[in-house]
């Protein structure tokens, strides 16, 4: 039966290909998301951007951020997130959540369940996070990407599906990341906020970066620290010659997404669930910078995997510094066929139809409801 289904969690990416695989099935999708990625940022998310582009119905859940957190700003927003997920589900009636975990995804999940709407949830990390320990109870079913996740999900419940993978990293749609001279090229990506110590490190070492490679810098949207704006001011003030070899982005839209990591020989990122499981996809390798304040430092978690198949290096934050990054860069960039060697037992690990996978057990379910 075509089923009303509503989508949650931290995890946009993979979510929006679910999303669109069920649409294709008939199913009428409703999201709940983040409008803005941060705190104070004044630009719209990735998330609700792609969302709407995409015309699936998004409504804002204001929630609060309950880990490591002592705003009281952000607290206070615990119960209105409850009381917001409520409103909402009363509202649409679905006959499914799909949660993809992050904060967002207790109040809707919790408020599903005293409503008797089922819901299942996916496991992007290895480790499992904090917001999955949590509903777990009140899920159906939860999908795991790895299955090294096993270990700590409820085993009558679990799934091993794999991570949903965009179909455009594997498409090259467009001519924008092409350069006029042919040099190792490195594409620096701090998802969908950016990171902002990735960015101070290749500010500070810009002009060595660009005397030997070429670059694709992902900023990220968010307002905050503005690091779109002073790669552009940055970009603007160079001598033509390093200006042609640096191309400048807030973000990379999904239609250009294939374009980048088919040119880039080498990228340098946070160690998110969503990259990681793209980088193993792809076998292309990588320096990771875990951001370091998560629940059981998951990042550094997904980045070991890659780290002892030989496909990345990881570079903790807390050595991170403009030197330290570039000589990074040029020691992966010398041996850089050894890593491309890896990369090719890096893809054995990837599960290459996890969206039919996870669309057929949620149609399971929706058979019974």
């Amino acid at each position: 039966m075509n089923m009303k289904i509503v989508i949650t969690g931290g995890h946009h990416t993979a979510a929006l290909v679910l999303a669109k695989a069920l649409i294709k099935k008939g199913h009428k999708i409703f999201w709940l998301g983040h409008k803005y990625s941060m705190w104070g940022d004044r630009n719209e998310s990735a998330e609700y951007l792609e969302v709407t582009k995409a015309k699936i119905p998004f409504f804002e859940l204001k929630a609060g951020k309950y880990w490591k957190t002592l705003n009281p700003f952000k607290l206070v927003r615990l119960p209105f997130g409850f009381i917001q997920a409520f409103f909402y589900l009363w509202k649409l009636r679905p006959d499914l959540i799909v949660s993809f975990g992050g904060y967002l995804a207790i109040p809707t999940v919790f408020v599903g369940w005293i409503l008797r709407i089922p819901s299942v949830t996916h496991e992007q990390t290895v480790i499992g996070g904090l917001a999955n320990k949590l509903i777990s109870p009140f899920v159906k079913k939860v999908f795991i990407t790895w299955p090294q996740t096993k270990k700590g999900s409820p085993s009558k419940k679990t799934v091993l599906t794999g991570l949903p993978l965009r179909k455009e990293i594997f498409e090259k749609k467009t001519k924008k990341y092409e350069f006029k001279e042919n040099l190792p090229t490195i594409y620096v990506t701090g998802g969908k906020q950016g990171a902002h110590v990735i960015n101070q490190a290749v500010f500070a070492v810009l002009d060595k970066i660009l005397g030997e490679y070429n670059l694709i810098h992902q900023c990220g949207l968010s307002s905050l620290h503005n690091d779109f704006e002073k790669s552009k001011r940055e970009r603007s003030e160079m001598r033509s010659e390093r200006r042609e070899r640096y191309k400048v982005v807030d973000y990379v839209f999904p239609e250009e997404i294939g374009a980048v990591f088919a040119k880039a020989d080498l990228v340098i990122s946070r160690a998110g669930a969503h990259i990681v499981y793209e980088l193993t996809a792809l076998g292309k390798p990588a320096i990771l910078v875990p951001y370091p304040y998560l629940y059981k430092d998951e990042q550094t978690q997904n980045a070991k995997m890659l780290e002892e198949i030989g496909l990345v290096k990881i570079l903790p934050q807390k050595d991170l510094t403009g030197e330290s990054l570039y000589q990074w860069i040029n020691s992966l960039l010398q041996n850089i066929e050894k890593y491309k060697k890896a990369g090719e037992k890096a893809k054995k690990l990837v599960i290459l139809n996890a969206t039919e996978r996870m669309v057929e057990e949620i149609e399971k379910i929706g058979n019974f409801c």
